[in-house]
């Protein structure tokens, strides 16, 4: 009871370490596993581990008995897996760019052919175990690249890029181990005949076969309203749980591939209630990951940890990051629009997550039970990778862009909480006019408007989500909310103002502070005299954004007067003469207005005004 408490309070203040630290979170619950595991062994009088995973009846002590453990880890392999692959959209995939596309391709098989003819002769493993080792260090991963990025303001193609390689590489990855264990679990003993082959063939297409069928009857179930609302979570995970099971009765090692299948369908489809599902499956993997890499690392043995220490694995480890890496980025971004300090920069950041440690562990330990030579090197290299890879980018990533020069010293980006059409309106002008702007709303038809208008757009909660997460705000230094929720608005500035807006947070003018204009709070955007209600109607009537040429300040003023008298036109942004956009807002009055600058504002034509 003592360990197993433990393990689940040490594994939730490893993710506390990790968010507090911004460091991802994987290196906290892999050094606390392996300080309560093989390293404690080294201080103990009697050379035992503070927690052992495997009961051992030599020992008298242990967590679970027999394939126990190895059983747990499968299950909570899978559902890691399947909340991996429900975030893979296929839409998604075609819209990154072909640099992104090229990434997860011939990056990925760069990596599988390079690192897997590394292994094999550094260390004379087999054929076989050196692939499934180069199939597992593949993937990169959200969970680990997310915490880097979000500290490190970053040209939005730099940060894109980085992020959906994460994202689309998880699944990717973890497709391409799960495939080379099977490949090597059949042709166990049979010399990779044709028979290992159609059997080989046949877990495939077992696995594809149940994964998509029960993706399709838990969406038509859920769709017919066949499962009631508060039990929708736990179904999905047992559906899960039992595709998992169901698929390894059929073919052997086939579930894995099952619940990566069913995950990918069920995002891809119009499942009600998708959002509840994924938030439901990233907290249950939370816990499953603190549990889960404890007691993976801490199942290690200082013999394990013996097999690499030599120098063979610092130079695979240098050949991985220093060669494989920037290899496979300069050649999927030959062509492209990037910067060689921006490849470069790419290139330098290449951390290894979440799935290739627990597959890692789950593969390495099954196929060494099982005698096939050389798998006992698969668990420790891979660690080795993981640990080396987010350590190194976690302490040297914002140092690399600084040299590197990708690191923006000014973040200029703006964020707009709401996405009306008179916020689209705003973003549009904005964005044409050489600014990063991104938009949030949790209207999805709003969102939906704002990506046909070529926008950037995140339909999302802010009550409920912690956007400075996102490496797509990387750059964001302002904050404009323009939601026609005076609550909305109030909160999107007091809880993002730090992260968000350290350049200037702003908000629309309430009808009770129209009142009194004359003791308004300095986060009042554009107008004294108009409210959501008053922007939207202008909006819709005249929904064009003009600029007035000005030739000085008196000038300025002028045609400041005139729109207020206007009630259908809103003064929005100042423009400079080197094409800088000002926000009124925090334009104050010791600023000139030279010949040359422009006044923006949102209605009437200056025709008719």
């Amino acid at each position: 009871m003592l360990e197993l408490g433990g393990i689940v309070i040490l594994g939730i203040l490893a993710q506390w370490v990790a968010w507090r630290f911004k460091i991802p979170a994987i290196l906290p619950l892999i050094l606390i596993g392996l300080a309560v595991g093989p390293l404690f062994t080294l201080i103990s009088e009697n050379g035992e581990k503070l927690i052992e995973p495997v009961w051992s009846e030599e020992k008298g002590y242990g967590l679970f008995p027999g394939e126990m453990l190895f059983n747990f880890v499968s299950l909570a392999i899978s559902v890691i897996l399947f909340e991996g692959s429900l975030t893979l959209k296929r839409n998604e995939v075609l819209n990154v760019g072909p640099v992104i596309i090229k990434l997860i391709t011939a990056g990925t098989i760069i990596t599988f052919i390079c690192a897997g003819i590394a292994s094999h002769f550094l260390f004379n493993l087999t054929w076989s175990i050196s692939f499934l080792f180069a199939a597992l260090i593949i993937v990169t991963g959200p969970t680990v690249i997310a915490p880097i990025l979000r500290n490190i303001p970053l040209k939005k193609d730099v940060s894109a890029v980085l992020k959906w390689e994460g994202i689309l590489i998880d699944p990717i990855g973890a497709v391409a181990a799960v495939l080379m264990f099977e490949f090597i679990s059949i042709g166990q003993g049979q010399e990779y005949t044709q028979q290992a082959l159609i059997e080989f063939g046949k877990t495939v297409i077992i696995g594809f076969s149940i994964g998509f069928s029960a993706a399709y009857a838990l969406y038509f179930a859920i769709k017919r309203n066949t499962v009631p609302h508060y039990l929708l979570n736990v179904i999905a995970l047992s559906s899960v749980l039992g595709v998992f099971i169901l698929s390894e009765q059929f073919a052997h090692e086939s579930g894995l591939l099952s619940v990566v299948v069913m995950g990918m369908v069920l995002g891809n489809i119009d499942l009600p209630n998708i959002k509840e599902l994924l938030y439901f499956k990233e907290s249950l993997s939370v816990l499953l990951i603190s549990i889960l890499f404890i007691l993976l690392a801490a199942n290690i043995d200082m013999e394990d940890l013996q097999l690499i220490y030599n120098w063979n694995t610092l130079i695979l480890f240098g050949i991985v990051v220093f060669i494989i890496r920037p290899f496979g980025v300069l050649v999927s971004t030959q062509g492209s629009g990037l910067k060689l300090n921006e490849k470069l920069f790419i290139s330098w950041v290449g951390p290894r997550g979440i799935v290739a440690a627990g597959i890692a562990s789950l593969f390495g330990t099954r196929l060494a039970l099982e005698g096939e030579p050389g798998a006992e090197y698969i668990t420790p290299l891979v660690f080795v990778i993981v640990l080396g890879t987010v350590l190194l980018n976690a302490t040297t990533a914002r140092l690399f862009a600084k040299i590197s020069g990708v690191f923006l010293n000014e973040s200029n980006g703006i964020l707009i909480v709401g996405a009306s059409n008179m916020a689209r309106l705003v973003a549009k002008y904005l964005q044409k006019n050489e600014r990063h702007v991104v938009l949030i709303d949790s209207n999805k038809e709003n969102i939906e408007k704002a990506k046909a208008m070529d926008l950037d757009a995140l339909e999302a909660n802010i009550f409920s989500e912690d956007l400075s997460d996102n490496p797509e705000l990387s750059d964001i230094g302002y904050l404009l909310a323009l939601t026609g929720s005076v609550e909305v608005n109030k909160h999107a500035i007091s809880r993002f103002k730090n992260q968000l807006g350290e350049n200037g947070t702003f908000r629309l003018i309430t009808p009770e502070e129209m009142k009194n204009p004359d003791n308004l709070p300095l986060e009042i955007l554009f107008s004294k005299k108009d409210d959501y209600i008053n922007l939207i109607e202008v909006a819709r009537d005249y929904p064009k954004i003009n600029e007035v040429p000005l030739q000085s300040k008196a000038h300025f003023l002028k045609e400041i007067a005139k729109l207020n008298e206007e009630k259908e036109a809103v003064p929005l942004f100042i423009k400079d003469n080197e094409g800088t956009i000002h926000i009124i807002a925090s334009y104050t009055d010791h600023m000139k207005i030279e010949e040359g600058f422009q006044l923006v504002y949102l209605g009437k034509p200056p025709e008719l005004i």
